[in-house]
């Protein structure tokens, strides 16, 4: 055993002799790529002679703890002396050193990691491992390497929403690790009727997780350096409260369930009971997103401005916030709104001397009441398309100037219909980053919205975007970004960009979106419409005036055309990762299926297509049947969508769930069962089977004329 073990040594001498002559830094750079990216890290041309196959124990000269590991380093134990060991780890707190910093040195027979406290040790036990990853994948020895490491933003949080559909509960554990490794370090969660509240039951669903589940999930994500505040929808936004009857007396308008009125006190004493109920639930975290965006309130026309309304609710749960220790965060939107000032926010191109004139003229509005602005309160500017521009950064100033907190928010997308589409929404979410390192605000939120209720899966891309330029700022730009990400989540052989399927699946879905949808109608709206199967729903071809549909619709086919050949190359690109990675197998399967969801699209309008051109009776027949099956199709199609889908996630409602009203377009909060996904399809399919049934110009006109050619 001791002859094997020393030559052994004397092999990997040799090879790294070898290494280490032939592969400049450059290369070795290239290699090993970190995410997010580090401060400092400087690489020389040599390799370690440590056997990572060996690693199995690490030293503490000052008595520490492990961390939590994952992958290489999981297997580590406390080593009893420091030459037993290979890894020597130390927590060393410094006045002039932020929080979760650490520094990381890989010797030629040593890994040294001193870290600033034990989120930092976390933190480089997390480096360590993508390193040690990125050696073994591609049969590398650890390069000789000095990382020095702090992140750009203190508070890293991203959103999780579950207003309109739960996970399964496994799915939560691994997701905390995933942003873990990110290093994220918050959550903010939009529990709405996902709790099951012990003050106020009726509030809850059904198939809502327990106090004690949800304070599970948070101690687990304590434990990975992850604090969970809860987001409890206040002003606006509480359908989830004000649809049920034992509430109705709480609205603002009796016929809405959108807002409370903030005039009645038992608008808080119901609130202040979920917020209760809420901090049970998430122990560990430091706010309380009271919400407030997207609402008008009249107080039951009690005459009092919304902006005012507004200010006496942010004020009572502000103050409640206060006295359990939590920071209230409030989205800011609306007062800006109510005094004149969201114009020039969303406006890129409005000229700055406009925007100022603006200010000028409406600032005294928002002036008047100053002094009933909580001073205890986060105020969150949300902006996920235009955060850079000059309206944006004027309201956000205007609440730093005067002293108060403020926090921004991005967005993992733009458009998230079936799936985030706008390469994530990287470019915003970089520049956000950037005006929040440089302003020094209190954090940046990443808001991903459910909505549309794309797959957890599809969001981690944006995820990573923002754990990149949050921890380690402006280091990469987005080609890099991409780039590393591809390297991490699919392995180092697929980094290049032929294996950008991403990108590439964009335009795809953004046709699929409204394909099958009159123009002037989304496919989010179509349960908020009058007759949309005869009006909204697109036409069939007819049988009499051949050509004319084609015609119509010619726009569409043509894309259609485009776009069904990228298609197929994508499909065969993830097929190719799939073949040759072990690594993101469900992240793919995701993808897959959001790949045969828009090809059942186009096979249909490329169905329609065919039977518009047919010239003889015979074909047509043919063609119908085609429809027939393509129409059966659908269910086999709906089935293994769901089936992959459902390994994570619950894709119905309990049986006596009671929907929304929701005055917003939220199309997964539109049935209780997973029909909100296929709303056209389902739709089309109906107008279809109608078609063939009752329209002479379809299958029994068909077989009429060749019955009359036969005689």
């Amino acid at each position: 055993m001791q002859h094997f073990k020393f030559l052994k040594t004397v092999i990997l001498t040799f090879t790294i002799s070898i290494i280490g002559c032939s592969s400049p830094s450059s290369k070795t750079e290239n290699n090993f790529l970190l995410l997010p990216s580090v401060s400092e890290i400087n690489f020389t041309n040599q390799n370690s002679m440590i056997d990572i196959d060996i690693l199995n124990f690490a030293y503490s000269p000052t008595g520490d703890s492990l961390p939590i590991r994952y992958g290489s380093t999981k297997k580590l134990k406390i080593a009893d002396l420091a030459e037993d060991s290979q890894i020597e780890f130390s927590i060393l707190s410094h006045e002039n050193q932020v929080s979760e910093s650490y520094s990381l040195e890989i010797e030629s027979n040593k890994i040294k990691i001193e870290a600033q406290d034990k989120a930092g040790l976390f933190y480089a036990f997390v480096t360590l491992n993508q390193l040690l990853e990125d050696a073994r994948n591609q049969q590398l020895t650890l390069p000789l390497v000095k990382i020095k490491d702090s992140p750009k933003i203190a508070f890293r949080p991203i959103h999780i929403d579950v207003k309109h559909h739960l996970e399964k509960k496994s799915y939560y554990f691994d997701l905390i690790d995933e942003l873990a490794q990110l290093k994220i370090n918050g959550i903010i969660i939009e529990i709405e009727d996902k709790l099951k509240y012990k003050r106020r039951p009726e509030v809850a669903s059904q198939d809502a997780l327990s106090i004690e589940e949800w304070k599970a999930i948070s101690n687990y994500a304590l434990n990975r350096n992850i604090k969970i505040s809860p987001l409890v929808q206040g002003l606006g936004h509480a359908s989830f409260v004000l649809k049920h009857e034992k509430n109705l007396h709480l609205r603002d308008n009796p016929k809405s369930d959108w807002a409370f009125n903030p005039l009645n006190p038992e608008t808080y004493s119901l609130q202040y009971d979920l917020y209760l109920d809420a901090f049970e639930a998430f122990p560990h975290g430091k706010y309380l997103h009271v919400g407030g965006d997207e609402v008008h309130t009249t107080g039951r026309k009690s005459g009092k401005s919304a902006l005012e309304l507004n200010l006496i609710w942010l004020n009572k749960v502000c103050s409640f916030a206060a006295e359990h220790d939590r920071i209230p965060i409030f989205w800011d939107d609306m007062p800006l709104k109510q005094a004149g000032l969201m114009g020039p926010i969303y406006d890129a191109n409005m000229p700055s001397i406009k925007v100022d004139s603006i200010w000028k003229a409406n600032e005294p509005n928002l002036n008047r009441f100053i002094d009933q602005f909580p001073k205890n309160c986060v105020y969150m500017r949300w902006n996920y398309h235009l955060a850079e521009s000059y309206g944006n950064g004027k309201a956000m100033d205007w609440f730093s100037t005067n002293g108060f907190s403020v926090m921004g928010a991005t967005a993992g997308q733009t458009r998230w219909t079936l799936m985030p589409q706008r390469e994530s929404n990287i470019d915003q979410i970089r520049v956000f980053a950037e005006q929040s390192i440089t302003r020094n605000y209190n954090g940046l939120l990443l808001t991903l919205w459910d909505d549309d209720s794309p797959h957890f899966e599809l969001y981690k891309r944006g995820i990573s975007a923002f754990a990149e330029f949050t921890w380690g700022g402006l280091n990469r730009s987005k080609p890099e970004f991409k780039k590393v990400y591809r390297h991490r989540i699919f392995g180092s052989d697929f980094k290049s960009e032929e294996y950008a399927f991403i990108d590439r699946l964009d335009k795809p879905v953004a046709l699929w979106t409204n394909l099958l949808v009159e123009n002037g109608t989304h496919r989010n709206a179509l349960n908020q419409v009058k007759n949309p199967i005869d009006e909204h729903i697109i036409d069939l071809p007819e049988f009499d005036k051949k050509g004319s549909w084609t015609q119509k619709y010619s726009k569409r086919l043509a894309e259609l055309q485009i776009q069904s050949i990228e298609l197929n190359k994508i499909r065969k690109t993830i097929t190719l990762i799939q073949t040759e990675s072990a690594s993101a197998k469900y992240n793919l399967e995701i993808y897959n299926e959001v790949i045969n969801l828009v090809d059942y699209n186009f096979k249909l309008m490329k169905s329609l297509k065919a039977f518009d051109n047919a010239r003889l009776p015979e074909d047509e027949i043919k063609l119908i049947e085609n429809m027939k099956s393509l129409v059966e199709e659908f269910d086999i199609v709906r089935e293994q969508f769901e089936e992959v889908y459902g390994e994570t996630r619950i894709l119905n409602k309990p049986d006596n769930y009671i929907l929304d009203q929701d005055h917003h377009r939220h199309p997964a909060n539109q049935s209780i069962n997973f029909d909100w996904q296929f709303t056209a399809e389902l739709m089309l399919l109906t107008k279809i089977k109608n078609h063939i049934k009752t329209h002479v110009s379809w299958e029994e006109g068909t077989k009429a004329i060749i019955q009359k050619m036969q005689k």
